[in-house]
């Protein structure tokens, strides 16, 4: 297997020999140096080039790039090309290609063109990993195996409906148990056998939720079991080598990111912040925790980043980063826990559908600012080599005292149809909890209830309309064992297939909160409230009643005025908050900074918040600090250590400019 130094960061990015001709990969490692680039990550696209046709390999301009990194040091990150079949294969099984939910069958000549749940895809996918693992296993120059790309298709049709009604026979055993869970009796959609059962395909009106949620359930495993085994199959031909699939964290959600994270060595995402402004930089942040917690605290990877675009979709713009922003925001992630960074790509492609995506080599060439910027980041990296040691004892990153839940089960159940809001997205109920303690300097994991959550003294619940009786029994005991907990609005409201408890909405955590939830009143799109306490929130109000808890704050609104909204509730040793409403930035900070005084949590470091970043990671016996001044003005702050990337030592007072940062040992 690939050697290197002892210790250091990962540099480099996706590399597409096979898409340029042979003379261009001398003046590739040339580059490569001149960069510090270590690792590349090879085929992730190629299967069309590996495999020209069905059961006939070439494998020579492979060979040949894997013998050329390892002659200059570059370690493989050997991809396994499974998430773009070839043009042939619409031909030889058309039936193993997408299907939409309007039932439109989808063909070759984009990426993703095949169906998870259909055995001559799964037939495929395996044969292409195999050849791959018998020829490289052993390679010096491979260092991780990456399996598949980004997974998340799902798809509909015949070949999907015979996997899910398998899928179902096992989760329920029989029919009879499946019509009792979705209450099938409604709308006279009993089914009397499970050949009688589809996929939640396009239907006249609105679908029965539990039956969509178990097709999600369905399209997560049918994904996860895809991946395992591909990672059985190369794990067999490189013992030792770790194996990873990058994790691509959108705003949709198509696997279980702590199933999938169980089968591999490494988890490894793709992450393309969309913000120009200081929201960038919070996401970066929230991505880089997401990471690290799904991993369970061990090593993760930046498989991909933009080197100099920011991908606004929203905005149908590809804008450019301010310069300096790419050494920052790649600091950030290393701060949380990254083993270095990867970016898409090397080199852009003359023509194809990414042509514009940003490159590490740009179109203008190594004589650009893009290319020098990245020269730079590679010489800072190999300065700061010591931080890339594992910690002799204990975490990497901050003794973080702060968990969110992250649950697929609550983000598919905030997706349903018929909701009494659509505003009840469960990504931007967490994103905004995550935001709102970064402002303050708080580090957060995030977690699942059925987690040991004995590490925290602060759990917190922002969106999990479905919860089941054992995740609510293990919030209860978080909270007996002397944890603070702060669960919001429609939380628990159903049980984990969807159906609504009886006797008061949250019902799964209203006991344990102190209050009875009677009526939803939802608000109007454009429609503002006011709390007691000056707190402002919008999109959700409740009809509450304090059953043992105290009010803290309460409606001003007619018919609300004066029922509770925000409510405290103290169990002990223990303490729940319930919040009844969707609070705004301002006030979302300053009840999450109440909440977490009383739990005895503080600020990562003094001097953090207010957009100054700063966040402790451990290596070997020591441990260092990154620190980070997103803000627009300078900020003088007093710090403790040697500067690394400026050579001195710090003891006092020092002034770090607007977007300036530090690494302080």
């Amino acid at each position: 297997m690939h050697q290197e130094q002892q210790h250091s960061f990962v540099f480099g990015g996706d590399y597409n020999p096979e898409q340029w001709p042979e003379s261009v990969w001398a003046e590739d490692v040339r580059l490569m140096r001149e960069a510090h680039v270590n690792r590349v990550t090879v085929g992730v696209f190629s299967w069309s080039s590996l495999e020209p046709e069905e059961g006939r390999y070439d494998f020579g301009w492979l060979d040949t790039v894997m013998d050329l990194m390892h002659a200059n040091g570059i370690g493989v990150v050997l991809a396994t090309p499974t998430a773009s079949p070839p043009p042939w294969f619409t031909f030889a099984h058309p039936e193993a290609l997408p299907v939409t939910a309007d039932g439109v069958r989808l063909v070759h000549g984009s990426r993703d063109t095949y169906n998870p749940a259909a055995p001559a895809y799964r037939e495929a996918a395996r044969r292409i990993a195999g050849a791959l693992a018998d020829r490289y296993g052993r390679h010096p120059a491979l260092t991780m195996w990456h399996v598949h790309n980004e997974y998340g298709t799902v798809s509909y049709g015949p070949e999907t409906d015979r996997a899910f009604r398998l899928w179902l026979a096992d989760r329920y055993g029989d029919i009879a148990a499946l019509n009792e869970t979705w209450n099938s009796a409604f709308w006279s959609q009993k089914y009397s056998t499970f050949e009688h059962v589809l996929a939640p395909q396009a239907t006249q009106y609105l679908p029965n939720p539990a039956h969509l949620l178990d097709f999600k359930r369905f399209s997560a495993d049918t994904l996860r079991d895809a991946l395992r085994e591909q990672v059985a199959i190369v794990r067999a031909a490189s013992p030792g080598v770790p194996v990873t699939t990058n994790f691509m964290l959108p705003s949709w959600n198509h696997y279980d990111q702590w199933d999938v994270a169980a089968e591999i060595d490494e988890v490894s995402i793709d992450h393309y912040p969309n913000a120009r402004d200081i929201e960038g930089e919070t996401h970066v942040a929230f991505g880089a925790d997401l990471a690290r917690s799904f991993n369970r605290g061990r090593p993760w990877v930046l498989m991909e980043q933009a080197t100099s675009l920011i991908y606004d979709y929203a905005a149908a713009r590809l804008f450019a980063k301010d310069p300096g922003r790419l050494a920052r925001n790649t600091l950030q992630y290393l701060a949380r826990g990254a083993t270095g960074s990867l970016f898409f790509q090397w080199r852009s492609p003359r023509v194809g559908a990414e042509f514009f995506h940003s490159p590490m080599v740009p179109h203008a060439g190594e004589d650009s600012r893009v290319f020098r910027e990245i020269v730079a980041l590679g010489h800072t990296l190999s300065a700061l080599a010591e931080i890339a040691e594992p910690p002799a004892a204990g975490r990497r990153v901050n003794d973080t005292r702060v968990a969110i839940v992250w649950d697929s089960t609550a983000w598919w159940a905030s997706e349903t149809k018929a909701m009494p809001s659509d505003d009840l997205a469960f990504l931007p109920a967490v994103r905004a909890v995550h935001r709102a303690l970064w402002w303050q300097g708080i580090a957060s994991d995030v977690v699942r209830l059925d987690q040991d959550l004995s590490g925290y003294d602060l759990v917190l619940v922002p969106s999990k309309i479905a919860a089941s009786d054992a995740e609510a029994a293990a919030l209860a005991a978080f909270v007996d064992a002397g944890g603070h907990a702060a669960i919001w609005y429609f939380a628990g409201s159903t049980d984990e297939n969807l159906s609504v408890r009886p006797g008061g909405f949250s019902g799964a955590f209203a006991p344990l909160a102190g209050i009875r939830v009677e009526e939803h009143h939802p608000l109007a799109a454009d429609e503002g409230i006011e709390l007691s306490d000056g707190s402002l929130a919008d999109a959700w109000a409740e009809y509450l009643q304090a059953l043992g808890a105290e009010v803290l704050a309460t409606f001003t609104h007619p018919p609300l005025a004066g029922r509770p909204a925000i409510t405290r509730n103290r169990l002990g040793a223990g303490t729940v908050h319930y919040l009844a409403t969707r609070l705004d930035a301002a006030a979302l900070r300053e009840h999450l900074a109440r909440i977490a005084a009383e739990a005895g949590v503080t600020p990562d470091h003094p001097e953090a918040g207010n957009g100054v970043e700063i966040v402790r990671r451990y290596a070997g016996d020591g441990s260092y600090l990154f620190v980070f001044n997103h803000g627009t003005t300078p900020r003088t702050l007093d710090l403790t250590g040697h500067d690394l990337l400026r050579d001195r030592t710090l003891d006092g007072p020092v002034e770090v400019p607007p977007a300036g940062y530090l690494v302080l040992r």
